[in-house]
């Protein structure tokens, strides 16, 4: 049931990510990329994990509008609020997982620039 639950979300994923509208409609979307990272950013070392890297790229890719972006900012803020993450371990991982994510991953970043 997971393997089918899974293939309809990234269908999803691929079919939206073509539309110019905003793929990212809550803030569900991205812990549901993130949260294979949760405890690398807590209390990890060296690469991150390749789930992990398979959320961090899914968010990349969904987050293709200016709209997108801003809404994986305030929901990466606030949910890193609740969280004891390793700032550098955050900082790093986009570019540990191979991406470019111009959404710090950080509770002080500041989401009114991103877009």
């Amino acid at each position: 049931m997971k393997s089918v639950a899974a293939t309809c979300v990234l269908m999803i994923l691929v079919t939206s990510v073509t539309n110019s509208e905003a793929t990212i409609s809550s803030c569900s979307d991205v812990i549901k990329n993130l949260k294979p990272c949760v405890n690398y950013l807590m209390s990890g070392s060296g690469k991150p994990p390749g789930p992990c890297c398979s959320g961090v790229k899914a968010l990349a890719a969904a987050a293709a509008t200016s709209a997108d972006k801003k809404t994986a900012c305030n929901c990466i803020k606030s949910t890193s609020k609740s969280l004891n993450i390793n700032s550098q371990l955050a900082q790093a991982l986009p570019g540990n997982c191979g991406v470019s994510l111009p959404i710090s991953v950080s509770p002080n970043a500041d989401c009114s620039k991103v877009g």
